[in-house]
């Protein structure tokens, strides 16, 4: 066995397999992988081989896209049959959700490169002639789709690595990891060590044990899922031997199943309510080929449905039925990229639908590695999109649920239910008390908007459809119902709407606490951020600029607020799903000498944003501050008490309005909003939420990351040009910025008035076209209530981004004519917020 080697990927799932191969593929052949028992010895052997392209997530559609098209490829490379069977898929769809969903999902697909087809029931009975389709309102077919087998892909997988160099080393447990002073790491193992650059591990339901031997808490815990095998059925095999196609994959996403041929008979694979988490403490270390006692009783709901809908599952006996593993993660989708905290350790894992992914996880993860980038935004699966507040028992509820609601129609405003009320702001209840309808970000409660006094919902309102899959709004015990999902415009749309006019009409009230918030200091501090980031550091206190943190290539990959708050002292501010993503970035860049130093200040610091034209007048009453534009202008901040409270107020908003971001001593929020509120109530001053922000932002054509700012689009695409310092030496990307902008850029950012909109609204990720060619891709979408108009921030070809161009953008299936109009359509001058 080697003593050295670049690149270790512990782990010889189709994951870990997958990520060897690429690494090799991409000219590493110094790279080897380690197994415990033998390939596909954990959850690959067991798994049913499905390759769902359908995933309304970019980043998993994409690796998932990669993966379909690769494998057919690799057994032309390799000479070995992976067992890819083209067969397509068909999801069925029984409700008006669904059938949104689909539309929703269709748009995403077309932005991408995925084909989609939709059929009527009486296609879906000629291509799946022994599916019942009576209650159907129609499906979508991926003609790409079908399902594959996963240890013929494996090792295939493996024999493409070794052709390439890399070596496999079965039967080879890792006993611990650990980090010389230089930086190389040492894989231990029960046959030798090897010392190494980059680690990658890739395994599976051992994810937690692996990280721990690194110090790392990684946020995933295995699920128990069941599968059915049938005995053979007559009509099937009739159908084999009249040479007729295979039936493909079926999927009755309100039932919650999937349904394909197998070896003549039929595979049912239920997601079920009550699956339980499993090796929450890890598996066994003598743990192979393993599988759990099935429990068919928990399965009985699903398996009434799916003999209703193929009457002969019902009809033949059971052959086998399959419970084993898979490795989940809060929300679902896999974790792949760094690890936080640590130089060269990757994480490839978290992989509920493993082997649709492997191959693009792999891919991507091997880009990261060698040339220090992915190609896609990787912000959907990076690990560091959950916090340490994500310990075992929030994974346990949270896995659970995420793999109960794989089916669910994933509504856009969705907030799940599991893990909730676990991070809250002081001022919490202050807030529920006015009415706050919550979400939540990085585990934090948030306000999402607020009900009027007594409003709730009746189950008339709902209209739950009688399917199993039918949970269309949030349940908070001991609450009433408040709010209903929807692609379209909901019941909250407008008390929203309302909560937007209060604020520019009046004064409003926002608890963004949940915002990222750390201190950067030390001597070398300025020097340090201005090298790093792309606008210039404020070099005199009580100054605020917006800047960015840029790959090498100049896309975006994280934005921060930089308020000067003292000598050799900086307070940056970034969007708090994305905290240990933006500080992660910040801390791995600190100058090894001392001369920077790094505090997280989230949990200790709140913010309580005051907004509109009476906020001035508000914060007059309770600050001796001077308030005046002389004395407090736009873009600066300040250190003043609010009553005895010291707070440092900053001038600037995320909705365009006169106000201050109030940013204070967490344990100071209630007293301090107590006085605000007191203040205000000559003013009629009321709360508002997150997705009023969201929609007056959207007004000011202000950028979300990973929304407009994205890895893939350049900062000059993006807009940016008055954030970047070119008067500056140099900063983090900045020659790749200049360099993609001499060879020109392939999207511009435009803000878009879309006509017709009577019901849904853009929302993200939809198709822009120019007759019956797609020119682009919506980034955000939502309805500006103070110019009254349906809006939409759009990437498109530069010679269509004039203003005044006539486009067309598909929602929910129809196509509305947009306008190009002028960024900014409130307020474009900054009179507001100047005031």
């Amino acid at each position: 066995m080697k003593t050295t080697a670049r690149v270790v990927v512990v782990g010889g799932g189709v994951v870990g397999v997958s990520t060897l191969y690429h690494l090799a593929k991409m000219g590493w052949s110094d790279v080897v992988l380690v197994e415990r028992k033998e390939l596909t010895s954990g959850s690959t052997w067991h798994a049913a081989g499905l390759l769902p392209l359908f995933n309304l997530s970019y980043s998993v559609g994409k690796i998932h896209q990669y993966s379909v098209g690769f494998y057919p490829s690799l057994e032309a490379e390799t000479e070995l049959n992976v067992g890819f069977s083209n067969c397509s898929n068909i999801r069925l769809a029984r409700t008006r959700d669904r059938m949104d969903e689909y539309e929703y999902y269709a748009g995403v697909a077309k932005t991408i490169g995925v084909e989609v087809n939709f059929l009527t029931p009486d296609q879906v009975k000629e291509i799946w002639p022994l599916c019942n389709t009576d209650g159907i309102l129609g499906a979508i077919q991926h003609p790409a789709d079908g399902y594959i087998q996963p240890a013929d892909l494996t090792q295939a997988l493996a024999k493409g690595a070794r052709q390439r160099g890399a070596e496999i080393y079965r039967n080879t447990s890792v006993t611990g990891i650990t980090q010389k002073p230089n930086g190389e790491w040492v894989v231990h193992t029960d046959q030798g060590d090897i010392t190494c650059e980059h680690v990658v591990s890739a395994t599976g339901n051992f994810a937690r044990q692996t990280g721990a031997m690194v110090g790392l808490d990684v946020p995933v815990i295995p699920v128990e899922h069941q599968y059915i095998v049938t005995d053979q059925h007559p009509a099937i095999m009739e159908r084999r031997a009249k040479g007729l196609p295979e039936m493909g994959v079926l999927r009755e996403s309100d039932s919650s199943w999937y349904m394909r041929e197998e070896a003549g008979g039929l595979l049912l694979g239920p997601y079920e309510i009550g699956a339980p988490a499993c090796y929450v403490k890890g598996p066994a270390s003598n743990s192979e080929y393993e599988l759990f006692p099935d429990d068919l009783e928990r399965l009985m709901p699903y398996i009434e449905t799916a003999i209703a809908r193929v009457p002969a599952f019902g009809e033949v006996g059971v052959k086998k039925v399959y419970n084993g593993a898979i490795a989940y993660t809060p929300d679902g989708s896999p974790i792949v990229g760094p690890a936080w905290g640590l130089k060269n350790f990757w994480l490839n894992e978290g992989h509920s639908f493993g082997i649709t992914a492997a191959g693009g996880a792999g891919w991507q993860l091997a880009h990261w590695i060698v040339d220090g980038e992915p190609t896609i935004d990787m912000m959907g699966v990076d690990p560091r999109r959950f916090g340490d507040y994500a310990g075992e028992g929030y994974l346990v509820e949270k896995n659970e649920e995420a793999y109960a609601k794989v089916f669910t129609v994933h509504y856009p405003d969705e907030e799940r239910e599991g893990g909730r009320a676990l991070r809250r702001m002081p001022c919490h209840d202050r807030m529920k008390a006015l009415g706050a309808v919550f979400g939540s970000v990085f585990g934090w409660e948030r306000p999402g908007w607020f009900a009027p006094p007594g409003y709730e919902l009746t189950p008339a309102d709902l209209d739950a459809p009688d399917v199993l899959l039918n949970h269309n709004h949030p349940v908070v015990e001991g609450e009433p119902i408040r709010e209903k999902w929807s692609f379209r415009r909901s019941n909250y749309f407008e008390h929203v709407g309302n909560e937007c006019r209060h604020v520019t009409e009046k004064v409003g009230l926002q608890d963004m606490s949940a915002f990222a918030k750390c201190r950067i200091s030390g001597p070398g501090a300025e020097a340090w951020l201005d090298g790093l980031l792309t606008n210039a550091v404020p070099k005199k206190i009580g100054r605020v600029t917006l800047s960015y943190l840029l790959t090498k290539e100049g896309g975006v990959r994280a934005e921060f607020t930089v308020y000067k708050s003292g000598p050799q002292s900086y307070y940056l501010v970034s969007a708090g799903a994305y905290e240990r993503h933006d500080q992660d970035y910040l801390q791995k860049a600190l100058p090894t000498d001392g001369s920077v130093r790094f505090e997280r200040l989230t949990t200790q610091m709140g913010v309580l944003v005051l907004a509109g034209p009476r906020a001035r007048d508000v914060l007059s009453k309770v600050t001796r501050a001077d308030l005046s534009n002389e004395a407090f202008p736009w873009l600066t901040g300040q250190r003043i008490s609010i009553g005895a409270a010291p707070v440092d107020a900053l001038r600037v908003n995320f909705i365009g309005e006169l106000g201050w971001e109030i940013h204070h001593p967490i344990e100071m929020q209630n007293y301090i909003f107590d006085k605000l509120m007191e203040a205000g109530a000559e003013f009629d001053i009321k709360p508002f939420g997150i997705k009023a922000m969201t929609l007056m932002a959207l007004e000011k054509s202000y950028k979300l990351i990973p929304r407009e700012l994205s890895i893939e689009y350049n900062a000059y695409e993006s807009g940016l040009d008055r954030f970047i310092s070119l008067k500056k030496p140099g900063f983090h990307g900045k020659d790749g910025l200049l360099a993609k902008k001499d060879a020109g850029l392939a999207n511009q950012l435009v803000t878009l008035e879309v006509l017709d909109v009577t019901d849904a609204d853009a929302r993200g990720s939809e198709p822009v076209y120019l007759g019956n060619e797609i020119v682009g891709r919506v980034t955000s979408g939502g309805y500006g209530w103070r110019v009254s108009k349906s809006l939409a921030l759009a990437m498109v070809r530069p010679e269509l981004a004039a203003v005044g161009t006539e486009l067309e953008i598909s929602i929910l299936g129809t196509r509305h004519k947009a306008i190009i109009i002028a960024d900014s359509p409130f307020d474009p001058e900054n009179n507001a917020l100047r005031a």
